[in-house]
C-alpha cells in the first residue's frame, strides 16, 4: 500500500459503518510502520481537504505518538525533524486541530523534555516565537499566532503542576521550570500587564482575542506555581496579583453574558485568578501573607454577589463559589484569621446566609430536575468541613463549608504545617480544652444569628419570607455538624427539638423545608443523643411516606428522608418495629427509576442493619420485589447503556452511547469526553437488594438448622426465596432469549449485574436438598447460561466479583452431591441451529477462572482457590478426561505467564500462582511440563525451584494452612521422583526440593499439634481478649495525647513508599481478605503427607540423603520432629 492513500483512509475512519472504520484503521496501522508516516499525518493535519480529515489526521498522530513514546510502537525515538515540523504546525493550525495536536506535543514533552531533560532549543525558540508573535509584537504580517504559541507554552508547563519525583520528601523546583520562568514567563508578564490595560479600556464589551490571551497566561502561571515556586517568578507575583485584582474588579455579574465569547473568557480568567489565590495561600504562605489584605478585600466583594444567586449562570456562580473557598483557605492561617474575623458578621449576614435562602431558581429546579436539585442543595457528600476543600463547585456548598469553618474557629490558629485542616485544629484543641476557655464562633455568632429567624408554624406558614429564610437556616444547621459534635448532648437535643422537629408537625405541608430538615438530621445522625433518636426516626419515617402534593413532586423529601434514615441505622439506631419501615420502602418501589434507586439502597441498609429482626419478613418482601423487578426486565437482553461520550469533529458535536466501553477505541475518532454515567435502573438496583436479602437470610440460620435441619419455618422461608430467585433468573436469562417457535435465536443473556445474579444463583443452589428441588428450580438450565456469561466476562475493573467465585465453588459441590446435567459435556443443539458443539458448565467456568488469573491480579487469590476445587473435587470419568486435561492446560498457561511477569521479586502473589501450577502438575505432570517449557526452555526448573522456595522459612509469605503445605509436599515429592527418573541425581534443584519438603513437613506437624491444643488456645485467647479490651480502653483514653502527622512526616512517609514501589517491594497483590482463601483439595485431603515423605525417603534415601549435602540445622530440627527417620540420617549424627 502507498502512503498517498492515507487521506482516503482517514476519511473512511469517519464513516458511520463500523466495518469500514475497522478496515481503514487496520490499514493505517500497517502503514504506520513506514518512517515517513507521521510526517504525512502532520501534513494532512495542517493542509487536509476538510476539517474532519484534518482532525482525524491529528487524532491518529496523537495515538501513534503515544504508542511509540510508550515503547510499544515500531519507532521508539521522536526525530528532531518531526519535533520541529510539529512546532511549526502548532503555531499555524486552526483551533480545532490545535486542540488535538497540542496533545501530541504533551506526550513528547513529558518524555523528552521532562523525563530526559533534553530538547535544549525548545525553550529559547518558544520564547522568541512568543515575543515575535502577531499580538505581542504588533507586526502586521507576523508568521506566528500568539494564541497558538501560548497554548504550546501551557502544554509545556502542564507536567510541572505536580511534583515529579515522589521519592523526594521536598522536591526542589525542576530546572526546566526555572528556565521556562526565566526565559518566557518573566517577559510574558510585562505583556500580560499591557493586555490587562488594553482589555479594561475596551468600552462596551470585551475583545475575544485579548481575553483568551489573559486566560491562557493565567493558566500558565497557575500551573507553574501549583506545586513549585520558580525563583524568577516570585518577585513579580505582587505586580501580577495587582493585575488579577483589576480583572476581578472588572467582573460585572449584572451585565456579563456568558453567551458572548469575550464575557465567558473574562469569567474564566476570574475563576483562574481565584484558583491562583487559593494556591498561593495553601502552598506559598511566605509570599501570600503580604497579599492577604488585598485578596480578602477583593474576594469579599465577589462573595457579596451571592445575594443574586437566583440570577447567576453557572460560570458566574463558579466564580462566587471560589470566592467563598478563598476565604475558607485564608481562615486556616493566622494572619488570615485576624483579617477576616472582624468581618464575620458582615460575611454571615451579607454573603453566606443570602446564598442559603430559598429563591425562585430552587423552586424551578425542584420541579424540572429533582436530581440536580438534590445534588446542589442537599449535599450528602459534604464530608469533612475544611478550609482546604477544592471540590465544592456551587455557591451553596462553598457557603456551607465556610460557615462550618467559621463556626469552628476560636482564635488565630496555631498549626504544625501549611496544610492542617479545621478538623486537625479541633483535635489539637481537645487536648487543652480544660485550659482553653475560649468559645467557638458557632456559639458566639452563628447560632445566635440563626436563632433570630422564627420557625414556621401554623400561625405564620403563609408568610413567604419566613419560609424562604428558614430554608436557609436549615441548610446552615447542616453545615454546623462539626461544631455541634463538640457541644454537650443537651445542646444538640435542644436545637433539634426546638428548631427542626416542629416542622414535621405543621398542618400545612412544607416539602421544601421538610427536605432540608431531613438533610440536617442525616448530617447530624452520627452525633444525635440516643434518647432522641426515636423522635427523629418517627419524623423521618413520616417524611419518607410523604405523597406528592398535586403537581409538586415530593421526591426530594422522600430521597432526603431515606438518606437520613440510612444514616440513623448505620449509627446503630434500631427501630422498635421494622415492619412499618419495610412496608413504606417496599410500597414506594414502582416505575420511577430515580426513586427506586434511593429506596433500594435504603432497603439494603435496612436488611444489613436489621439482621434477624428483618429476616422474618424477607420471604414476603422478596416475593413482592421479584414481581416488581420482573416487570422491568427489558425484552432486549443486551446490557443497558452505561456511559455517554461526546466528540467535537468538524464543528459538529457527535454523541455516542457506549454499551461496553472496553470494546471501542474511542480515541481514534477524536477527543471523546464522558459527559454522564447513567444511573442503575430498577433491575440493577433490585438485583443488588435481593442479593443482600439472600445473604441476610443465610446469616439468620438458626443453630438447630445447622445441626439437624429441623426448623420448618426457616426452611420454608428459604424455599420461598429460592423459588422467587429462580423465577427471576429464568426470566432474565432464559425466557428473554428463547427463539420464536420454529426459529432460531442469536440473542444471548444479558451480563448486567452478573455478580448480584451470581449471589442469587448461589442461594438457589444452597437451598437444593433433593433431586426434585434441582429439577423444579431449573438449576442446570440456569447454570448453563451463567457459565456462558462468566466465560465472556471482561469487566474486571468495573465491579466486584466475589459472588461469581463463590458461585463456582458452590456449583462444584452441588455437582458432587447431585450429578448436574451438562456439567462436563453438552450435546449438539437441536435443528435448525447449526450442529456446533456447545461449551459445558465446567468449560465456561474454566475460561472465566483462567482469564481471571491471567488478566486481573486482584482476583488471583480467588481464582486460584477455584482451580483446586475444579480439579480435585469433581469425579472425572474416562469419558470426560479430555475436559480435565483442557482445564489443566488453560490454568497452567495462565498461572505461569502471570508468574513470569512478577518473578523478579518474591511477593505474596507467588503463592497462589505456584500452588495453582502444583494442582495442575499433580493431575498431569507431562502436560504441565510441556506448557511450562513451551515459551520458556527452563520453565519446569523455574517453577520447581520457586515452589521449593515458598515452602521454606526464607519466604515471607509462605504457606499457613494445612492444605497449602500438603499440596506443596505432594507436588515437590512428584517433582523429586521426576528428577530422579530423568537421572538428575546431582542437581541443586533436587537438593533444594528435598530440603523444602523437610521444612514443610515440620511446619505441618506444628500446625497439627496446634489444632490438637485448640481448646486450650481458645481459653488463653479469651483471657487475652479481656486484657486487650482494657488495653483498648487505655488506648482510647490516650488518643487525645497523640500528635497528628505533620506535613513533613506525611511527605517523608510517601517518599519511602515510592522508593519501595520502584524497587519492587510493593507489588499489586490483591485484596487483603483474599490472603485467607481456603484450599479445597477434595479427595487429596485424605492423603497422609507423612506417608508420602516416608515412602520417598525409604525408596531414595541413598540419593536424597547420603548423596547430598543437606543443611545440618534443618536435618537436626527435622529429626527432632520425626525421630523415627533417624536411621536414614546416620551420616549427620
Amino acid at each position: 500500500m502507498e502512503l498517498p492513500q492515507i487521506p482516503q483512509l482517514l476519511n473512511e475512519t469517519l464513516s458511520p459503518d463500523g466495518n469500514v472504520v475497522r478496515t481503514a484503521t487496520e490499514s493505517l496501522d500497517r502503514l504506520s510502520l513506514h518512517p515517513d508516516f507521521p510526517f504525512y499525518l502532520l501534513s494532512i493535519a495542517t493542509g487536509g481537504q476538510n476539517p474532519g480529515q484534518r482532525v482525524a489526521a491529528a487524532t491518529y498522530l496523537k495515538n501513534f505518538t503515544r504508542r511509540n513514546v510508550d515503547g510499544s510502537g515500531p519507532i521508539s525515538e521522536i526525530s528532531s525533524e518531526l519535533k520541529n515540523q510539529l512546532m511549526r504546525a502548532l503555531l499555524k493550525v486552526e483551533p480545532a486541530v490545535l486542540k488535538v495536536l497540542v496533545e501530541v506535543l504533551r506526550v513528547i514533552v513529558a518524555s523528552v523534555f521532562v523525563k530526559e531533560n533534553s530538547w535544549p532549543e525548545l525553550v529559547p525558540e518558544l520564547a522568541s516565537v512568543i515575543q515575535n508573535s502577531n499580538l505581542i509584537s504588533g507586526a502586521a504580517n507576523c508568521e506566528w499566532n500568539t494564541i497558538n504559541a501560548l497554548t504550546v507554552l501551557q502544554a509545556l508547563i502542564r507536567p510541572f503542576q505536580y511534583f515529579l519525583n515522589p521519592k523526594v520528601p521536598k522536591e526542589p523546583v525542576p530546572p526546566q521550570l526555572e528556565l521556562i520562568a526565566k526565559e518566557i514567563l518573566v517577559p510574558l508578564l510585562a505583556a500580560f500587564h499591557h493586555f490587562v490595560e488594553k482589555a479594561l479600556t475596551v468600552h462596551g464589551g470585551t475583545e475575544a482575542e485579548i481575553e483568551r490571551i489573559l486566560l491562557i497566561v493565567c493558566k500558565c502561571i497557575y500551573l507553574a506555581v501549583r506545586s513549585h515556586m520558580p525563583s524568577a517568578l516570585a518577585p513579580l507575583l505582587p505586580s501580577f496579583c495587582c493585575d488579577l485584582f483589576r480583572i476581578l474588579g472588572s467582573l460585572n455579574f449584572d451585565h456579563m453574558d456568558p453567551m458572548r465569547e469575550g464575557d465567558l473568557l473574562r469569567l474564566k480568567t476570574g475563576k483562574r485568578s481565584l484558583l491562583i489565590f487559593c494556591t498561593l495561600v495553601t502552598r506559598h504562605r511566605k509570599l501570600s501573607d503580604k497579599l492577604m489584605p488585598d485578596i480578602i478585600n477583593r474576594v469579599l466583594k465577589i462573595a457579596m454577589h451571592s445575594t443574586k444567586i437566583a440570577k447567576l449562570d453557572f460560570p458566574s456562580e463558579r466564580v462566587v463559589s471560589l470566592a467563598f473557598d478563598v476565604i475558607s483557605h485564608v481562615l486556616e492561617t493566622g494572619p488570615g484569621w485576624r483579617l477576616v474575623s472582624p468581618k464575620f458578621s458582615l460575611l454571615l449576614e451579607s454573603a453566606i446566609f443570602p446564598a442559603l435562602v430559598m429563591n425562585e431558581k430552587d423552586v424551578s429546579e425542584w420541579e424540572e430536575d429533582t436530581e440536580e436539585y438534590i445534588r446542589k442543595n442537599l449535599p450528602f457528600d459534604m464530608e469533612e468541613i475544611s478550609g482546604w476543600r477544592e471540590d465544592l463547585f456551587t455557591v451553596r456548598k462553598s457557603a456551607i463549608n465556610l460557615l462550618g469553618v467559621i463556626s469552628m474557629s476560636k482564635g488565630p490558629p496555631v498549626v504544625a504545617s501549611n496544610c492542617s485542616s479545621a478538623l486537625s485544629k479541633r483535635k489539637k484543641g481537645e487536648k487543652i480544652r480544660g485550659k482553653d476557655q475560649r468559645c467557638f464562633m458557632g456559639e458566639l455568632l452563628v447560632i445566635p444569628f440563626l436563632s433570630k429567624f422564627p420557625i414556621p408554624s401554623d400561625s405564620n406558614v403563609l408568610e413567604t419570607k419566613i419560609i424562604n429564610d428558614y430554608y436557609g437556616v436549615l441548610l446552615a444547621y447542616g453545615g454546623l455538624q462539626d461544631f455541634l459534635r463538640e457541644q454537650k448532648p443537651g445542646y444538640l437535643s435542644t436545637l433539634v427539638c426546638n428548631r427542626v422537629l416542629p416542622l414535621y408537625g405543621v398542618s400545612v405541608s412544607l416539602p421544601y423545608l421538610v427536605a432540608n430538615a431531613n438533610w440536617v438530621l442525616g448530617e447530624l445522625a452520627s452525633c444525635l443523643p440516643e434518647e432522641m433518636s426515636a423522635d427523629v426516626y418517627s419524623s423521618l419515617l413520616k417524611a419518607l411516606a410523604m405523597p406528592d402534593i398535586g403537581d409538586v413532586s415530593c421526591y426530594p423529601v422522600r430521597a432526603s428522608a431515606a438518606g437520613a434514615i440510612a444514616g440513623l441505622l448505620e449509627n446503630d439506631y434500631l427501630p422498635p418495629q421494622w415492619l412499618p419501615l419495610l412496608q413504606v420502602v417496599v410500597g414506594g418501589i414502582g416505575d420511577e427509576d430515580q426513586e427506586n434507586s434511593v429506596l433500594f439502597q435504603l432497603l439494603s441498609t435496612v436488611v444489613e442493619t436489621g439482621n434477624e429482626n428483618v429476616a422474618v419478613h424477607l420471604p414476603y418482601i422478596v416475593s413482592s420485589l421479584v414481581g416488581q423487578i420482573s416487570k422491568s426486565i427489558p425484552p432486549d437482553p443486551e446490557p443497558w447503556p452505561q456511559c455517554a461520550y461526546v466528540c467535537h469533529i468538524s464543528g459538529y458535536v457527535v454523541t455516542a452511547i457506549v454499551l461496553d466501553c472496553g470494546t471501542w477505541d474511542l480515541e481514534h475518532f477524536g477527543t471523546w469526553v464522558p459527559v454522564f454515567v447513567l444511573g442503575k435502573g430498577m433491575v440493577d438496583r433490585g438485583f443488588a437488594a435481593l442479593a443482600v436479602m439472600g445473604q441476610s437470610w443465610e446469616e439468620s440460620m438458626p443453630e438447630e438448622v445447622e445441626e439437624c435441619e429441623s426448623s420448618e419455618t426457616w426452611l420454608s422461608g428459604r424455599a420461598t426465596i429460592a423459588k422467587a430467585f429462580s423465577s427471576l433468573l429464568q426470566q432474565a436469562w432464559i425466557t428473554a432469549v428463547q427463539p420464536m417457535e420454529g426459529g432460531s435465536s442469536d440473542l444471548q443473556a444479558s451480563s448486567s449485574c452478573i455478580d448480584d445474579s451470581s449471589a442469587l444463583l448461589r442461594f438457589v443452589m444452597r437451598s437444593v436438598t433433593t433431586y426434585n428441588d434441582l429439577l423444579e428450580l431449573k438449576v442446570s438450565d440456569l447454570l448453563v447460561v451463567w457459565a456462558e456469561l462468566i466465560a465472556n466476562w471482561h469487566a474486571w475493573e468495573e465491579m466486584e466479583d466475589l459472588s461469581m467465585f463463590e458461585c463456582v465453588k458452590e456449583v462444584v459441590h452441588l455437582h458432587r452431591k447431585f450429578v448436574l446435567k451438562d456439567f462436563f459435556m453438552r450435546g449438539l443443539p437441536s435443528p435448525p441451529v447449526p450442529p456446533v458443539p456447545q461449551s459445558s458448565i465446567i468449560e465456561g467456568i474454566g475460561q472465566f477462572v483462567s482469564t481471571a488469573i491471567a488478566e486481573y491480579p486482584s482476583a488471583t487469590w480467588r481464582a486460584s482457590s477455584c482451580v483446586h476445587v475444579l480439579l480435585h473435587v469433581p469425579s472425572y470419568s474416562s469419558e470426560v478426561e479430555s475436559v480435565k486435561q483442557s482445564l489443566v492446560v488453560a490454568f497452567s498457561e495462565a498461572a505461569f505467564s502471570r508468574f513470569m511477569a512478577i518473578r523478579s521479586k518474591p511477593c505474596s502473589m507467588w503463592k497462589p500462582l505456584l500452588l495453582t501450577l502444583s494442582s495442575c502438575y499433580l493431575c498431569y505432570p507431562d502436560i504441565v511440563e510441556r506448557v511450562l517449557e513451551k515459551n520458556e526452555r527452563t520453565g519446569f526448573t523455574i517453577w520447581a525451584s520457586a515452589l521449593g522456595f515458598i515452602g521454606t522459612s526464607s519466604f515471607e509469605h509462605g504457606p499457613s494452612a494445612e492444605s497449602e503445605i500438603k499440596l506443596i509436599v505432594m507436588a515437590l515429592a512428584k517433582v523429586i521422583e521426576r528428577l530422579l527418573g530423568q537421572g538428575n541425581q546431582d542437581s541443586d534443584l533436587l537438593q533444594d526440593c528435598f530440603t523444602s519438603i523437610m521444612e514443610a513437613s515440620m511446619q505441618l506437624k506444628e500446625l497439627q499439634e496446634e489444632d490438637d491444643n485448640e481448646e486450650a488456645e481458645d481459653d488463653e485467647d479469651a483471657v487475652d481478649d479481656d486484657t486487650d479490651d482494657s488495653d483498648d480502653d487505655d488506648d482510647e483514653d490516650s488518643e487525645d495525647g497523640e500528635c497528628e502527622e505533620t506535613e513533613e512526616q506525611f511527605l517523608d512517609r510517601y517518599a519511602k513508599a515510592a522508593v519501595a514501589l520502584e524497587n519492587g517491594t510493593l507489588v499489586e497483590e490483591g485484596d487483603e481478605e483474599d490472603l485467607d482463601q481456603v484450599i479445597d483439595l477434595g479427595d487429596l485431603e485424605e492423603i497422609d503427607q507423612k506417608n508420602i515423605v516416608l515412602s520417598l525417603i525409604q525408596r531414595y534415601h541413598q540419593v536424597l540423603i547420603q548423596g547430598q549435602s543437606l543443611p545440618s540445622s534443618i536435618v537436626s530440627n527435622f529429626l527432632d520432629s520425626f525421630p523415627e527417620y533417624t536411621s536414614f540420617f546416620q551420616q549427620y549424627g
